[in-house]
């Protein structure tokens, strides 16, 4: 068995964001008939799966593989979440919201604000949010149990130079100009004066509700969440955990039918509205209005913060990384000393074409290395206004691939190789542990050494 290391690897975050909501078109446009193709344990395999996983790659700009290869990845994936089971591996609740911030950041990102995103899925933030969970934990899993597997794997500086001289002189790539660029982020502060106004509106809401108008009503008229505003302010039933604490801890200390006061969340102000609770799910609907971060945003104070670092690291008092790691509110960067990693690759080096960000690159083209900026306007991935000072680190020059310059991407293709040479090694042992089974249709695909529909 040969596993396509790149497909392994990738195959559970690619389903995570694109498969995560896998049938919300078709059912716009009716319903698809669907089926189970594989199993792993108590692990489904769906076609439709499948056949979204396989289009993804093209609505990404990629050449998608082999549907047989992409199958595999899915069972895979599958035995690893079949064994994590067996052998009791396990991720903790706070990683997995994390990774579901992350998550649900770069799916505002791709859709230009959540506004956007809502809209295109006809669901609010926490209902899509509650959806993706599974999956998220799911993926936390996987790589949970591909760092067990293969988390012992060591390279040598030996291994790397070997690795290098086995590529042969006329077939090493060319490495285009990179960037190491800092920045420390403030995020901008609600006016006082725009809160006031939100929260009078909800309670002038709250007040027509109490006399009799329609909550639904209501929500579906005055409610910025796009997505459940169609529904009456519905958001279906939730599991604890779900929402945001604010937001959660408010709805269940309600009765069901009753209102609550004006509750502050990231998300903007909420009115809730308390249906029922059923075991650990209960089911509310709300009113949310947003401030206008364009509007009705203060920087003031993240200005003065930023002024009074910028002087304390040009005057080397205090150091750039130590500034970001205490100061910067983003919570990505700041625990790289506020470096920017390239979201592929997961280095703190930029390439310097066409692919960075536009705001990035005619920033620093007017800067010089070692250069550290005033405080510049900045938008957060979530929408948000804010402001920031960049540190232009270092720049390299276009260049053939060495040893010297290139010894960090050159050492993790070597990691990766061997990561994925005892995974191969772990997958031949674990078939035996776990139930198999494909079907027929994918007979010739001989998936991990099975054809014909057969199990194992």
């Amino acid at each position: 068995m040969k596993i396509n290391r790149l497909i392994v690897m990738q195959c559970f975050a690619i389903c995570t964001l694109c498969l995560s909501l896998v049938g919300y078109g078709q059912g716009q446009q009716g319903v698809m008939i669907d089926k189970i193709i594989a199993r792993v344990d108590n692990h489904y395999i769906l076609n439709s799966e499948l056949e979204e996983m396989y289009n993804s790659y093209a609505q990404n700009g990629q050449k998608a593989p082999e549907k047989c290869q992409i199958l595999e990845s899915l069972i895979i994936n599958k035995m690893l979440l079949a064994k994590a089971e067996i052998d009791s591996v396990t991720v903790e609740d706070k990683d997995v919201d994390n990774e579901l911030d992350g998550k649900m950041n770069y799916m505002i990102q791709r859709f230009g604000s959540e506004k956007n995103l809502v809209e295109a899925y006809g669901k609010s933030v926490e209902n899509l949010k509650t959806e993706l969970r599974t999956q998220v934990k799911e993926q936390k899993v996987v790589e949970k149990m591909q760092r067990t597997i293969s988390g012992n794997v060591k390279i040598t500086p030996s291994d790397v130079r070997k690795f290098f001289n086995s590529i042969p002189k006329d077939s090493l790539p060319y490495i285009p100009s990179e960037v190491e660029i800092g920045h420390i982020v403030r995020l901008g502060t609600v006016t006082r004066e725009q809160k006031d106004k939100l929260k009078n509106q909800l309670l002038e809401l709250r007040a027509r509700a109490e006399k009799g108008e329609d909550f639904a009503m209501l929500a579906t008229i005055y409610s910025e969440d796009v997505g459940s505003a169609k529904n009456g302010g519905d958001l279906g039933f939730a599991k604890r955990g779900a929402m945001v604490p604010e937001f959660e801890g408010t709805a269940l200390a309600l009765k069901p039918g009753e209102m609550s006061d004006i509750v502050e969340s990231q998300f903007g102000f909420h009115l809730i509205k308390l249906i029922e609770t059923r075991g650990a799910e209960y089911h509310a609907r709300h009113i949310l209005l947003r401030p206008d971060y364009n509007k009705g945003t203060d920087m003031s104070s993240a200005l003065r913060v930023l002024d009074s670092l910028r002087i304390l690291i040009k005057s080397d008092t205090l150091k750039f990384a130590k500034a970001a790691l205490n100061n910067s509110e983003d919570k990505e960067t700041a625990e790289t000393g506020g470096i920017i990693q390239d979201r592929n690759t997961q280095l703190g080096r930029l390439t310097l074409d066409a692919s960075m960000d536009p705001a990035l690159y005619f920033a620093i083209d007017t800067m010089k290395v070692g250069d550290l900026s005033v405080p510049v306007s900045y938008r957060t991935e979530d929408g948000r206004s804010a402001m920031r000072i960049l540190w232009y680190k270092s720049r390299s020059e276009p260049h053939t691939a060495n040893l010297r310059d290139d010894y960090e991407k050159i050492s993790q293709i070597v990691l990766s190789n061997k990561r994925n040479h005892a995974l191969e090694e772990w997958f031949k042992k674990a078939q035996g542990d776990v139930f198999i089974s494909v079907e027929p249709e994918y007979k010739n695909c001989k998936i991990l050494g099975l054809s014909n529909g057969s199990d194992t």
